[in-house]
């Protein structure tokens, strides 16, 4: 057995079923061979995505991962890297190498140490035999804390040589931290203590699979929920003490709560100063639990923390709370369901002329509002592009069940949506699986379209096709009047089509239900779909500022 047949069968033994990838890489036949089906990219980027669109769907319980060939294909992948490792999105990064005895010299480029910003581990193979230790490692680290990428390089020449017949490797399991029970009794005393407290919920309570637990935290305590835009999902965004999700834009209660609140509880979050991430407001006492230590007290002071897996804390404190008020919870204060359901019917009634507008170009958030009411929302599964989109969708898309929203943006690389929403289709084949992008999106990898059509990946693509990059337009005044540079225009029914897929332009508002059925419908034979939607070039977010 050589190395690349090693590396294949501890793959195998893992679990792992398709190996998102571009040639030329040795490892490709081997995993074939043992049945792992090959998911060859138009380019890099577009492989690293859906490799982590598939296992941010299954919660890190299954791992996807993505190879590629040495020098130029790592250097094309990078991108895919750094998105993963800004969303903490658990990807096994398994790049080509150069003969060892090249290592160091210039101009040959290493992974491993390239790659050391972005990933939280990465090394080099340097001798066939350290195969399973290293990738043991690499599968623990995936599995344990908090989730991220994980590079292993290996040699073309440690991928040839002979290893031997006996293969001793098992998959490890990964590890879960419950808090410190003096830290959780404190906590839970505080909470119950507090007159208006908010949850604010990150994606680890998804990754955790925290969802019914957040529930009976939410219900003890009688506090609405937030999540983030990674996060979302998390918590029933129809339940009544749910505030929606946050990423830049913000629903209205969502804002109203978070600003009338004394106590922020934030569980599975980072608190992460980013852009794209929900403003928290100061002078604000904030609780902070995280399976990363690194974050509390990173970017918001914090009057207490908790280190430890999202669903064992909370059933921690939720058993702590019990014990303290006699299984009554805190006492209500205020009519927090009632004044939640208030402030989001407010909320919505200001959107309720572009929600069910009329528009034509059309309005992005008719377009929203149709999908919404069209598809089955629990076995929907929908995501967004960068832009627009994100902050239009991430407020007004109301999610039902776990794990049906894929958000992300604290790095926000247009195109990204497309290779997410492949892998998602690849861990829940059953499910609808939507991605919306703009024109400037599907102008960066619009032709991997075609890797879902090769694939039989009934993806639904939506595209807010307005012809410019509209948010662009405040950027660069002078240029876009002058020189016109904002205008990015094309036929995108006519590219998908051209590459295989099912294609519609959709101009009037009647148009857009009868679309979505048809699209769904084709969706279901494996056929991919593109919707062109002609958007107005105007935009609307739901920004509210402290």
């Amino acid at each position: 057995m050589k190395g690349k047949e090693l590396v294949a069968e501890i793959l195998k033994r893992e679990g792992v079923e398709f190996l998102p990838c571009y040639p030329a890489q040795e490892l490709i036949d081997p995993c074939a061979k043992l049945g792992i089906k090959p998911i060859v990219c138009r380019q890099e980027r577009m492989g690293m995505a859906i490799a982590d669109g598939y296992s941010r769907i299954n919660n890190g319980n299954k791992i996807g991962v993505f190879t590629m060939q040495r020098g130029p294909g790592s250097e094309n992948a990078f991108p895919g890297a750094a998105q993963a490792y800004s969303d903490n999105s658990p990807i096994l990064i398994l790049p080509g190498g150069e003969d060892t005895h090249q290592t160091g010299m210039s101009p040959v480029f290493s992974p491993s140490e390239n790659y050391k910003n972005i990933t939280k581990w990465s090394i080099q193979a340097n001798h066939v035999e350290r195969i399973p230790n290293l990738l043991r490692k690499a599968f623990y680290e995936l599995k344990t804390g908090k989730g991220s990428p994980v590079l292993v390089e290996i040699p073309v020449n440690i991928l040839e040589a002979e290893y031997g017949d006996t293969v001793n490797y098992v998959p490890p399991k990964g590890n879960k931290t419950n808090p410190d029970s003096g830290d959780v009794r404190e906590v839970a005393k505080f909470l119950i203590s507090s007159k208006n407290p908010v949850i604010h919920a990150g994606q680890g309570c998804l990754y955790a699979e925290a969802w019914n637990e957040l529930q009976d935290i939410a219900t003890l305590l009688d506090a609405p929920v937030m999540t983030t835009n990674t996060g979302k999902s998390a918590f029933p965004e129809n339940h009544s003490l749910s505030l929606g999700a946050a990423g830049r834009s913000v629903t209205g209660h969502g804002f109203k709560f978070m600003q009338e609140s004394d106590v922020i509880f934030g569980i599975g979050c980072s608190f992460s100063k980013t852009a794209y991430n929900p403003q928290i407001p100061e002078n604000k006492t904030i609780i902070h639990s995280t399976n990363d230590a690194f974050d509390i007290n990173k970017d918001q002071q914090s009057q207490m923390g908790l280190v430890g897996d999202a669903k064992l804390t909370l059933q921690s404190l939720i058993e702590e709370i019990k014990s303290l008020t006699d299984g009554k919870g805190r006492t209500k204060t205020r009519k927090v369901k009632e004044e939640v359901l208030a402030a989001k019917t407010e909320w919505l009634s200001k959107w309720h002329s572009q929600l069910y507008s009329d528009e034509i170009p059309l309005n992005q958030y008719r377009i929203i509002t149709d999908l919404m009411a069209t598809v089955d929302r629990e076995h929907t599964i929908i995501t967004h592009d960068a832009g627009s989109p994100r902050d239009q969708l991430v407020s007004m898309w109301e999610c039902v069940a776990p794990r049906t929203y894929i958000g992300w943006g604290k790095s926000t690389q247009l195109g990204f949506g497309l290779g997410v929403i492949m892998g998602a289709k690849l861990a829940k084949p059953d499910y609808t699986c939507i991605n919306i992008m703009g024109d400037a999106a599907i102008g960066m990898v619009g032709l991997d379209i075609e890797t879902a059509v090769r694939n039989n990946l009934g993806i639904i693509t939506i595209v807010f096709n307005n012809g410019i990059m509209a948010i662009e337009s405040d950027h660069m005044p002078y240029a876009a009047k002058t020189y016109d540079a904002i205008r990015q225009d094309g036929n995108y029914a006519e590219i998908a089509k051209a590459l295989g897929a099912w294609s519609k332009i959709v101009k009037s508002p009647d148009e857009i239900i009868p679309s979505i059925k048809e699209a769904i419908n084709v969706s279901k034979t494996g056929q991919p779909v593109l919707l062109d939607c002609h958007v107005k070039a105007g935009f609307d977010f739901s920004i509210h500022k402290y």
